[in-house]
């Protein structure tokens, strides 16, 4: 009875998101990025808003090494850290 119900319906067509999908880093290329901005988090409650330096520094590596599409970091949120501007006012 449900292989009658089945031939009505269509085939399911897998399509890759747009964004938030990447390579893994399987050879570790941006291990110590990864780690640093990891202890950074521990270190200050998980507030991500006070490691934003180490962030863009990850992000950067992953995009240096091909493990994600290279995009503006104006586009990622990090306009104000470029140049060597400070995030605290």
């Amino acid at each position: 009875m449900s292989t009658a119900m089945n031939f009505g319906t269509k085939s399911f067509q897998p399509r890759p998101p747009d964004k938030g999908s990447f390579p893994l880093d399987h050879f570790g290329e941006c291990k110590s990025f990864k780690e640093k901005f990891m202890k950074c988090l521990r270190d200050n409650n998980f507030e991500n808003a006070l490691c934003r330096n180490q962030s863009k520094e990850y992000l950067e590596c992953r995009m240096n090494r091909q493990l994600m599409a290279q995009e503006p970091l104006e586009k990622l949120g990090f306009r104000d850290l470029i140049n060597g501007k400070s995030e605290k006012k």
